[in-house]
């Protein structure tokens, strides 16, 4: 497994990547204590404006980027846009100043540079620009809806169609499948799998993908 650095290690996938990571060590960057690191997982704790120059001196082979917000608890679509584009584009271009050759960031199904939905089209130009720095190998992961135990206050929204979900999936069949919910764990799964893959390009892994991945 090459050395990696996580950001985005204090929500839901974050915290089960880290957990699928084991004995391996990691890198994790935050803005705030994590809980649970093992003694071989490397915590490092700055503020977002520190993390270019931090991620630029690791060095990580692999960036993995689990970083992402609503627009609600952000507060406004500039703050949520900071955080799902810019933060996670700035943490990018270090990792490639620093000769990171491969990253993997969580996106969503749906993400598309020319959506009107203000939500997908952020995902959709962070993924464009992603492409564009020119890594060796991106992994897009592109979950629906994340299943699991969300830290901080529960979100009512989310709480119905996750309550949902059952009902809703067994009705997303052919090319809707990509649009069914998945479990938190089953992305960071995949996202630890692919972490320790070689090989170069492009690759977006939807809801069957990411599931093959974390089996």
């Amino acid at each position: 497994m090459p050395d990696a650095l996580i950001v985005g290690a204090t929500g839901m996938v974050g915290r089960a990547v880290i957990a699928h990571f084991g004995a391996t060590p990691l890198t994790v960057l935050a803005r705030r204590p994590v809980d649970g690191l093992a003694p071989h997982h490397k915590d490092v704790i700055a503020p977002p404006e520190d993390w270019a120059d931090i991620i630029a001196a690791e060095r990580p082979t692999a960036l993995i980027s689990c970083l992402g917000t609503t627009i609600r608890r952000a507060g406004s679509q500039a703050a949520f846009r900071a955080v799902d584009h810019d933060l996670v584009l700035a943490a990018a271009r270090a990792a490639r100043t620093g000769g990171t050759r491969h990253m993997i960031a969580v996106s969503s199904v749906g993400a598309s540079a020319k959506s009107g939905n203000f939500y997908l089209r952020t995902k959709g130009e962070t993924e464009r620009d992603l492409i564009a720095l020119g890594f060796d190998r991106l992994d897009l992961i592109r979950p629906g809806l994340l299943r699991g135990d969300r830290p901080g206050p529960p979100r009512l929204g989310e709480g119905l169609a996750t309550i949902a979900a059952p009902l809703a999936d067994a009705l997303l069949h052919g090319s809707f499948r990509r649009y069914r919910s998945i479990s938190a764990v089953h992305v960071a799964a995949a996202i630890v799998a692919l972490a320790a893959k070689g090989g170069s390009g492009v690759h977006i892994h939807e809801n069957d993908a990411i599931r093959a991945l974390a089996d």
